[in-house]
């Protein structure tokens, strides 16, 4: 890297290129630039957050690991996604988690402080509530689909790349996810107000 350029200012590619060759602060770079969103993506999916520290951790030992593998002409965050997900499934088919921590789902994303007054703060946290409770009731590939896109911003290819299925069956998710996310919602009392 030259002293004018950053590994902050670096597109993905070029630092998948560095950390090839070696460059630390590449490696720190990819883990600064998508820690938050894997780890995001694995709360959602294993609902604890001592298991999804663990798993974003060992997803990105795997990803560099197997960071040879990477196709460049592809998106970088979709292949890291995939290798965090399955990872996650392995993860979730070992243990078999079933309860759901509503703290521990808390934790997954926080809303933003700007908010005018008491009520919309209060508001808001319960729509929050509300709508991780929801989120947590769906089926896994409802919920990470709908993780995937709303969250992560990821195209519908790219969904279907990072959970192994055609494109169709990644609309297919979509649709039934927000089908029954929105059930989910008018079924707690939200069903007008969302």
């Amino acid at each position: 890297m030259t002293t004018s350029t950053t590994a902050a200012d670096l597109a993905d590619g070029e630092l998948v290129r560095q950390a090839l060759a070696g460059v630390q602060q590449a490696y720190r770079e990819i883990v600064r630039r998508y820690q938050q969103p894997v780890f995001s993506l694995m709360m959602h999916m294993v609902r604890e957050r001592t298991v999804a520290e663990d798993v974003t951790q060992e997803a990105f030992v795997k990803a560099f690991a197997a960071l040879r593998s990477y196709d460049s002409t592809r998106k970088f965050s979709s292949w890291l996604f995939k290798i965090a997900h399955n990872h996650a499934i392995d993860q979730l088919r070992r243990t078999r988690p079933d309860l759901v921590s509503l703290e521990a789902s808390a934790e997954a994303e926080a809303w933003p402080a700007d908010i005018a007054s008491p009520e919309e703060i209060a508001e808001r946290q319960e729509l929050a509530d509300a709508m991780r409770t929801a989120l947590n009731r769906l089926r896994l590939e409802y919920r990470e689909a709908l993780i995937l896109r709303y969250q992560e911003g990821l195209s519908q290819q790219e969904i279907a790349d990072v959970m192994g299925i055609t494109e169709g069956t990644a609309k297919t998710y979509l649709h039934r996810g927000r089908k029954a996310l929105a059930a989910e919602m008018t079924a707690r009392g939200w069903g007008g107000r969302v």
